[in-house]
């Protein structure tokens, strides 16, 4: 099988490559219709494409026709995308540059801002990213400590790949600073050409291709070339691109809460209007299509954070506590174990409900750095619910916990007034942001199939 594929050829491989799991999706590339998926077992431990060889063998088993169906694959394996940011101070273009870099797929591990100095230099080293992201100034601005901090790692004799999206008039320089002493260095647009305006666009496109280009590779993920041919994003950025094209079909808001087993995703996308305007609008601009990760929630490595989390927004009722941290405790323990029984099962919605409401209080109240915005999801008219525990649950089981968000009257945020919960059971928004660019009327069909009301 290879890449490109002929124009006769019906179907469309989309595939996930997770820590754990690898889920293929294979699509037909006229109606939309998903024709078959199957999942197995990640093998980072060997060569990744031996679980997505037996994935993609799996699916299409029985399936005539396959030919030279094109395979569009993205992966998170060995932690995904960690990304640093450098940025210029914290209230704006330091959280300029962190909303960005969520938007990119990456789990942003480090935050700093002004002149970078010993002790910073050390905690960014100690943070292990596989990306910096170096921003500071609107365009024609201050770009003294951008180009201060270039220079640091420079002299540091930095070698992990760096986005620069700053000051644009600095860029060159910066450029030629960073590339002359062997750092891999790419300059794009400006996240913040001026105040309050807030261009996610050309750094999200930059750090994807980094991705690819360098991250992918550097994993040591698979022996030969053939791993990183075939992956085109990272899967949160993947996502997020269908929950984009969800949100155009749409025609209006909608949120995602993505529950997986070390993070809790929350992805959002507003319709601007005159919410957008006003004395209220964050210096740093406002990102209409957002992505928030909360790495201390999840159903199994990150489990006991979600109890802990619970507790403190006093989401617990008493006597819960005790039961659900030794429950937690478990998942985290033994994240592959499986549970089939009905008391274990109910367990596992409670906590995955706990999780979800906790991650979307802290995506629509801002927190998580300083200075960020707030999130109005109160438009929002579908709400969908995703990650292994809801597609696996019942459906009635798997609205419950989306239930628990949109009636979450103790968060301190507005509530949707009339959103409608799905679960996306079929992992569609992955293969959909897959083929959003390439196939964008099989991946629109495919979301309306799916997600979208009858």
């Amino acid at each position: 099988m290879t890449r490109v594929a002929a124009l006769t050829a019906p179907y469309a491989v989309c595939a996930d490559v997770g820590s754990t799991w690898t889920k293929v999706a294979v699509v037909d590339r006229v109606s939309g219709a998903l024709v078959a998926s199957a999942a197995r077992p990640s093998t980072i431990g060997t060569d990744v494409l031996h679980g997505l060889d037996a994935a993609v063998a799996a699916a299409t088993a029985g399936l005539s026709q396959l030919g030279s169906a094109p395979w569009y694959v993205c992966s998170s394996a060995g932690g995904g995308l960690r990304l640093a940011v450098l940025g210029y101070e914290q209230l704006i273009t330091a959280r300029a540059g962190h909303q960005v870099g969520l938007s990119a797929g990456a789990r942003v591990v480090h935050v700093g801002a002004g002149r970078l100095d010993p002790a910073g230099l050390a905690a960014l080293r100690a943070a292990r990213p596989d990306v910096v992201l170096l921003v500071g100034g609107t365009d024609g601005g201050d770009a003294e400590v951008l180009t201060h901090n270039a220079s640091r790692l420079a002299r540091a004799r930095w070698r992990i790949p760096v986005v620069v999206a700053g000051n644009a008039v600095a860029g060159p320089a910066v450029r030629d600073v960073l590339a002359g002493r062997g750092v891999p260095v790419t300059v794009t647009g400006n996240v913040l050409p001026q105040i309050g305006v807030l261009d996610p666009g050309p750094a999200r496109a930059a750090i994807r291709e980094v991705f690819l280009r360098h991250v992918i590779g550097g994993k040591r993920l698979s022996r030969g070339p053939r791993f990183g041919r075939l992956v085109r994003a990272a899967t949160p950025d993947a996502v997020l691109s269908g929950v984009e094209l969800l949100a155009d079909l749409l025609g209006g808001d909608l949120a995602l809460v993505d529950v997986g087993g070390a993070t809790t995703d929350v992805y959002s996308v507003l319709v601007p209007d005159e919410r957008a305007g006003g004395p209220g609008r964050p210096a740093a601009g406002t990102l209409w299509r957002a992505r928030s990760v909360e790495g201390d929630l999840g159903m199994r490595w990150s489990a006991p954070g979600v109890v802990a989390a619970a507790a403190a927004e006093r989401l617990l009722a008493p006597g819960e506590e005790e039961p659900l941290s030794a429950a937690a405790a478990t998942m985290a323990a033994e994240p592959e174990r499986l549970v089939a029984e009905a008391a274990g099962r109910a367990v596992e919605l409670r906590i995955a409900t706990l999780a979800a409401v906790v991650a979307v209080r802290r995506h629509a109240r801002g927190a998580g750095v300083a200075g960020a915005p707030a999130r109005d999801l109160r438009d929002v008219r579908l709400l969908v619910g995703s990650g292994g525990v809801l597609r696996y649950a019942d459906p009635g089981a798997g609205v419950g916990v989306l239930d628990g968000v949109s009636t979450d009257h103790a968060g301190g945020w507005p509530l949707p007034r009339a959103a409608r919960p799905v679960i996306d059971v079929d992992y569609v928004l992955m293969a959909a942001g897959l083929l959003a660019a390439a196939e964008p009327a099989a991946a629109a069909a495919l979301l309306r199939r799916h997600l979208l009301p009858g």
